[in-house]
């Protein structure tokens, strides 16, 4: 049988996990903390992937990854997508934003094991996932929700997060019938390497959310969204 990244030991991995093990273990050991959004939810495993874990899986993903820098056009302007960002899922999932197609590259062996695990622990069948990388606290990512077409009505996003620590903030879409302070009120997260983020549906229909910049020196963050796509339309190119 082929070794994926969590099988070990061989004779070019030594020290790596069995996925089935490390699923096992982090399904029964893993604390989850509840972040209540008024009445959306965000279900938080901190501490997914251990420090040495995180380390490996970074790495691998960072140089099995086929990192593409994009550009966007704003107020007549087009100007390089602050951070550089991978399209990885099966056949059918196109997506689209803010004006840019994204077509996706076959899934790795590295993200097919972490996509499994990430769907043994939130019990969805993620089936793509938008990779982003942070190189430094000048790459961010503005106001937005992952509420395109293509996920559906009510998506349910799973967000793991490696390399260094960024702030992730969140905040209400203006509705009817919200007062000034819930529009101003922010939910702030640390969010560390090894942690994991089940946005649940209803999150990003009512909230958005932002990787600011700073001027605060942090490393390089590779983050994962995982997201789901229905199978393609018969007819459609």
């Amino acid at each position: 049988m082929q070794n994926d990244l969590f099988d070990g030991p061989s004779s070019s991995e030594a020290d790596t996990l069995v996925l089935s093990e490390l699923v096992r273990e982090i399904s029964s050991t893993t604390a989850s903390v509840i972040h209540a959004l008024g009445k959306d939810l965000i279900i938080e495993y901190p501490h997914a992937f251990d420090a040495s874990l995180s380390l490996k899986v970074f790495d691998a993903i960072d140089l099995t990854t086929p990192w593409r820098q994009d550009e966007i056009r704003i107020a007549g302007r087009t100007i390089p997508v602050p951070r550089l960002q991978c399209w990885m899922g099966d056949e059918h999932c196109r997506y689209a934003y803010s004006n840019i197609s994204l077509q996706p590259v076959p899934w790795t062996q590295e993200m097919a094991s972490i996509r499994d695990f990430v769907n043994k622990v939130s019990g969805t069948d993620f089936n793509c996932v938008l990779i982003n990388k942070y190189r430094s606290g000048e790459d961010s990512v503005s106001w937005h929700a992952d509420d395109e077409p293509e996920l559906g009505p009510s998506p349910r996003i799973a967000s793991l997060s490696l390399g260094a620590t960024r702030r992730f903030q969140l905040k209400r879409k203006p509705s009817l019938g919200l007062r000034d302070t819930e529009l101003s009120e922010r939910v702030v997260m640390n969010l560390r390497s090894g942690s994991l983020l089940i946005m649940e549906p209803g999150v990003q229909e009512n909230w958005v959310h932002q990787i600011a910049k700073t001027k605060v020196a942090v490393g390089v963050r590779i983050n994962l969204t995982f997201r789901v796509i229905e199978g393609a339309v018969s007819g459609n190119s």
